[in-house]
């Protein structure tokens, strides 16, 4: 993907891989995919051309075209097999989505034709060879969905469902696929040509570029995991709020035996609540959701510490709070224990003055929802042993998220890079522009969730406190009107009003008249300041360069990923206009757009 030239190079790369598979299901005898593992993208694509399936019924298993999350869509016949073997509606909810499936639901929807344990898979296989069914296809409904009389009704309905999730301008590639099913629904020859060119175009673009970028960012935080041979069998949480329960709860969820200290059982009853919700969702089957409640046990006394590998204290931001709760911990745990703490602001240094063995205390910065995000920052104090470390990165991996490897310093890089952006937009707001028109900027850029509604779902309080941390390291100035708020109560969605109203977990006042105009200037304001605290950051070495930067922004709040993260978008508009754009900036308004001194330096290094 990375190396492909010209239009011209991918589109004749892709026509040869159509015909490889068109061999294939021109076959005159019977022929039979046998699934088990993954079977995604290019693998599903053969698999299609096959005249039969037959999945091995495995939690392991997943079959999909997840093609869309790297900027393009099928482009091997995947869309025009599937979408003529199951019918368009299934076809284009896996395809535009990238989602990936059980062999179960496969079956049901008739993806392939048996789903069996595995001592049967060769033996199912071997049947519909010596005994071949008719080729699968859609029939019935199934098969109408992609008649020419019905194609632009449900081709409407796929692009307003598109619409409510991924921007064309953000997301060009699911609504190309529909744009070539649409039009080419019922002639394979006609439909498999518009794909290979649809895909040609798409792949050479910026934002599969970039989408490509980002998996590979993703790819090298996983391998971060492998420096350790430690694995963890029990954690012991201290602290059942939010953070704490839901930290909790995703450990369970994912095999491991969960202890969860708070004061008293009925401080824990709201946690193990949440966590029963997200077992049931995740997991469906009672015999499941009972094992997942068996590992996480509520535990107000804190016996579970003693025996646990890896303590992670999740209670509230108060320096002397976390210094005694690790105080007791260090007492009580075994010597090779993890001791963690999930603070968002706090130096290291600073909890770990009262312990006696200080290597052992690392950060472990989750993001909330926990069950949704994927980065955890793994915080390197200047005591941190590297075997802590080592161990903290293979924890992280073990319960399926990405460590991102941060010095001790405050905010450390997600919190300290967004909260001047979140300041701005405050600023913004304070000066008159409705908080509808300083989100639709961000939303514009490409930002999953405006400013002023993501501060809202946070908490105005959380927000107020890790901003004055940081004011005091960081220079940054905290707004009158959000010491207001949190004054006055006015917390976010978890009281019903922050900056908007909230009713139900939903913004209840949303002014859908503001214009639709973006403002320019206002969008500078926001990214900018977040460009200019990410080269700050690289220049005081809290990452060790622009990727983990990049993979920081991307995973852990979600930066607009077609763009590659804000070092790569940095790059592709060029140091020396973002530094102009800056300056220009700081003389309409103050200081804080003042470049930082990373961009006289890099400009030296590497002029753009």
């Amino acid at each position: 993907f990375t190396r492909l030239s010209s239009e011209a190079k991918a589109l004749e790369l892709i026509k040869q891989g159509q015909r490889i598979f068109d061999r294939l299901e021109r076959l005159p005898m019977p022929t039979v995919c046998q699934i088990h593992g993954f079977c995604l993208g290019g693998g599903l694509e053969l698999a299609l051309a096959c005249r039969y399936r037959v999945a091995e019924h495995s939690p392991s298993t997943r079959l999909g075209l997840p093609e869309v999350r790297l900027g393009i869509h099928p482009g091997f016949g995947g869309s025009m097999r599937l979408t003529r073997l199951i019918g368009a509606p299934a076809a284009m909810g896996m395809i535009l989505t990238g989602r990936t499936i059980d062999p179960r639901a496969a079956k049901r929807m008739g993806l392939v034709s048996h789903a069996v344990p595995e001592r049967q898979l060769h033996r199912a296989a071997r049947a519909l060879i010596e005994q071949p069914l008719p080729r699968p296809r859609a029939r019935g409904l199934r098969a109408m969905s992609n008649h020419a009389l019905v194609r632009p009704i449900l081709g409407y309905v796929f692009r307003r469902s598109l619409r409510q999730k991924a921007r064309q301008t953000h997301y060009p590639a699911p609504y190309a696929q529909v744009d070539v099913w649409q039009s080419h629904g019922d002639n394979p020859r006609e439909m498999l040509y518009a794909e290979a060119k649809s895909v040609a175009q798409l792949i050479t673009g910026q934002t599969a570029q970039n989408l490509i970028r980002c998996f590979f960012l993703q790819e090298t935080l996983k391998g971060l995991g492998k420096g350790s041979d430690r694995s963890t069998r029990h954690v012991h949480v201290i602290g059942a709020g939010v953070m704490g329960g839901d930290i909790a709860a995703w450990c369970a969820f994912k095999g491991l035996r969960v202890s969860l200290e708070d004061r008293e059982a009925q401080t824990i009853a709201p946690a193990i609540k949440r966590a029963h919700a997200l077992f049931k969702r995740r997991l469906k089957k009672p015999r499941l959701i009972q094992a997942a409640m068996d590992r996480l046990m509520p535990d107000p006394g804190g016996q579970g510490a003693a025996s646990a590998d890896i303590i992670i204290e999740a209670i509230f931001e108060d320096l002397e709070a976390k210094q005694a709760v690790f105080k007791r911990m260090e007492a009580i745990t075994r010597t090779d224990t993890l001791l963690a703490t999930n603070t968002s602001s706090i130096p290291l240094e600073n909890i770990g003055e009262v312990l006696k063995q200080p290597g052992r205390l690392v950060g472990l910065h989750f993001f909330n929802p926990v069950a949704k995000m994927q980065l955890v920052e793994v915080v390197k104090g200047r005591k941190t042993s590297s075997k802590a470390i080592a161990h903290a990165h293979a924890f992280t991996r073990q319960i399926d998220r990405l460590p991102l490897p941060v010095k001790s310093s405050p905010g450390f890089l997600v919190n300290r890079i967004l909260m001047p952006y979140l300041l701005e937009a405050v600023e913004a707001y304070a000066a008159g522009i409705p908080a509808e028109e300083i989100d639709a900027a961000a939303l514009d850029f490409g930002m999953p969730l405006g400013p002023i509604e993501l501060a809202d779902t946070v908490g105005l309080d959380i927000c107020l406190s890790v901003a004055r941390i940081l004011s005091a390291h960081l220079k940054l100035t905290v707004p009158n009107v959000l010491e207001q708020r949190v004054g006055s109560n006015k917390l976010g969605r978890k009281t019903g009003e922050g900056f908007y109203v909230w009713k139900d977990g939903k913004i209840a006042n949303k002014n859908k008249s503001i214009q639709k105009t973006i403002n320019v200037d206002l969008q500078d304001r926001l990214i900018l300041r977040m460009l200019n605290e990410a080269m700050a950051c690289l220049r005081q070495g809290v990452v060790k360069n622009e990727d983990l930067v990049d993979a920081g922004m991307v995973f852990g709040t979600g930066f607009a990923p077609f763009r590659g993260g804000p070092m790569h978008y940095l790059e592709h508009i060029g140091l020396a206009k973002i530094k102009a754009r800056l300056n220009e900036l700081a003389q309409r308004y103050d200081d804080r757009f003042k470049p930082d001194r990373r961009f006289t330096h890099q400009a030296r290094k590497k002029p753009s």
